[in-house]
């Protein structure tokens, strides 16, 4: 029996079912899992052709794959590609990119200079064209004039002769002969590093072009594929969705995203349920979430490291060495290793809002009420240092040495970063970490650069807040300062917390820079405590945890965090695995059903079933 299948307009195949396919015995789901597992192979060998048939020419000063990317505004212009809607998806995976299309200049039908214009304001360029519209007379005209005043990137797809007319280009340019989806997509992974090139061209062009020409480079960001690259079954991980659908259906959560990336390749990135329970909005892939504690490794962390790096902030210096209102306290010989580890002696957490007066916020913002903390509820001016600093600074100290989970932890690192380093923590990160790496959406107070339809809503809070949270920190202390604190605060979709972990599981580098030496990730992510299993602000995994803390199957190598709202990061280097979960438990309520119902640890186990299927996958599966 033959059946014919569409490949999300990739590309169409036919297929002979396996027999087995055939049989009443066999559920529908079964069938269609193993179309999908026959369409990702073929997908795959596609893909390997594609890449086998891509050039890459005129690369001598090194510009692909994209680097720096803090410094570069990017355009993205299409003339005459049918897939540029593929092309441009792939690339704002890796940093902010602005799609022009051609045909919507139609003032001047006889050059492209309104198009010109409107790219004044971007440094780089990324034009897509095809055989066909290099004829175009306006074409060439615009390539070469960007070329004089940006830096130019072409991608082009077609014939191969089409190359002589771009012998007066020095600008890098990728030849791909195919013209579909996959290959824009593959195209546009190639130019920022998701992909390296290899290919040579087969015969001669031109004087220019000649047989043998092209550039090699090497893989440097995350490659987006399928599980079937690395030879493990698409429905190998249907047991995540089931897991997911579990939590949707018990409530445990309105929603969920949940990523999977293995040795650099992101094989399972997919939403489910909705928005909130009463906004059906399905949510999607690139949806905003509030990290709640994953803040501590994300950002606080991470800034730590830095300035460690550097030596601006020492281990086993003591708190009074950096924070001066500390040295009259009993918090003035705790040393900073002490304050990462949870040892410090402090009480976990401190209700500030509790303590709170009416005449500590405002229903409107004004010069005496100028702390936002939600929609419609503002602190008074100076709060934090009149109040809550003091209450931290004088709390009681008991269990030093020990392990005791602390918001005050990252509290008081935030004011060492922010005093070592010169700058608010929510700047500095932004600077040394998130705009290099090209994370788009990761930040504080996601309100200012995003609208709430990005954003997924926390909790209803009629408590303190009395309004639905969108896009404002849900952890009740974090909020009182302005949304920014040391513990939470910060939010982010998962491809950009992909990326930020992928470099940790480089050991540093990502996109051919360097943001920690080696040695800095191993001390940090190592187990540092003879009382716990925590490195150095990272949690990591319980060797004593009888469920499997995070997972039954996760090495003792795994390192992470995990959030109050219902997320987590977990990174096992053993597997070359970075396993990524989103959700707004929160929501309307706080509900413990997804912690009742191990819903993050379980969907962690069968990443490594699949993982572990792999091994065992039949040859003729495999491909070639």
């Amino acid at each position: 029996m033959v059946k014919k299948f569409m490949l999300s307009n990739l590309f169409r195949v036919t297929y002979t079912l396996p027999a087995f396919c055939l049989l009443v015995s066999l559920s529908v789901s079964a069938c269609a899992q193993t179309v999908e597992h026959l369409q990702n192979n073929a997908l795959v060998r596609e893909e390997k052709n594609i890449e086998k048939s891509s050039v890459l020419l005129n690369n001598e000063k090194g510009i692909i794959p994209l680097k720096n990317l803090q410094d570069l505004n990017i355009a993205s212009v299409n003339i005459g590609s049918a897939f540029s809607s593929d092309f441009d998806s792939i690339s704002t995976k890796y940093t902010s990119v602005r799609p022009f299309e051609s045909m919507n200049y139609k003032f001047n039908p006889s050059t492209f200079d309104e198009l010109n214009d409107d790219l004044k304001f971007f440094n780089t360029v990324i034009v897509q064209i095809t055989d066909q519209s290099l004829n175009d007379p306006r074409t060439l005209p615009l390539l070469l004039d960007l070329q004089e005043n940006k830096q130019l990137i072409v991608s082009l797809s077609g014939d191969v002769q089409s190359l002589k007319l771009l012998n007066d280009l020095s600008a890098p340019i990728i030849w791909t002969e195919k013209k579909s989806a996959l290959s824009s997509n593959l195209s546009a992974q190639l130019i920022f590093g998701g992909i390296g090139a290899s290919s040579k061209l087969e015969k001669n062009i031109s004087a220019k072009y000649k047989a043998g020409s092209g550039f090699e480079t090497l893989a440097s960001r995350l490659k987006y594929t399928v599980p079937e690259e690395l030879g493990i079954n698409s429905a190998a991980l249907k047991r995540i969705d089931e897991i997911a659908a579990e939590a949707i259906q018990a409530k445990a959560a309105p929603g969920a995203v949940v990523m999977v990336v293995l040795d650099g390749k992101v094989i399972y990135n997919k939403a489910f349920g909705t928005r909130t329970y009463t906004d059906k909005t399905p949510t999607r892939i690139n949806d905003i979430y509030d990290l709640a504690s994953v803040t501590k490794t994300s950002a606080t962390t991470m800034a730590v490291m830095r300035l460690f790096e550097q030596e601006r902030l020492k281990l086993d210096t003591a708190i009074g060495a950096y924070i001066p209102r500390a040295r009259n306290t009993n918090k003035k010989d705790i040393s900073v290793r002490e304050v990462m580890l949870h040892q410090a002696g402090f009480v976990p957490f401190i209700p500030f809002y509790k303590n709170m007066l009416e005449t500590d916020y405002s229903r409107d913002s004004t010069a005496a009420f100028p702390t936002k903390a939600a929609d419609n509820f503002y602190m008074r001016k100076s709060y934090f240092a009149e109040v809550m600093w003091p209450q931290m600074l004088n709390s009681g100290l008991a269990n030093r040495g020990k392990y005791v989970y602390s918001d005050l932890s990252m509290y008081f690192m935030k004011e060492m970063v922010e005093r070592q380093s010169g700058k608010p923590i929510e700047n500095y990160v932004m600077e040394q970490f998130y705009k290099p790496l090209g994370m788009t959406r990761a930040g504080f107070n996601p309100r200012l650069r995003f609208s709430k339809q990005e954003i997924i809503p926390t909790e209803d809070d009629q408590v303190f807040r009395k309004t639905l949270l969108e896009g404002y920190v849900h952890d009740q202390g974090a909020a009182m300062v302005g949304g920014v604190s040391g513990h939470a605060g910060l939010f982010s979709s998962s491809n950009d917390l992909a990326i930020l972990y992928q470099m940790l599981l480089n050991k540093g580098t990502y996109g051919g820079t360097e943001y920690f030496k080696p040695s800095t990730v191993d001390m940090f992510t190592a187990k540092q405590s003879d009382v716990s299993r925590r490195g150095l602000g990272f949690d990591r995994w319980d060797p004593e945890s009888s469920k499997g803390y995070p997972s039954k199957l996760a090495s003792p190598q795994t390192f992470g965090h995990t959030g109050y709202t219902g997320t987590c990061v977990w990174v096992d280097p053993k597997y070359k695995l970075v396993y990524i979960f989103l959700s707004n438990r929160v929501n309307p309520g706080v509900s413990t059903k997804l912690l009742d119902l191990n819903i993050r640890s379980r969907i962690q186990d069968a990443i490594y079933e699949a993982i572990g299927n792999q091994a065992i996958a039949s040859k003729s599966d495999k491909v070639e």
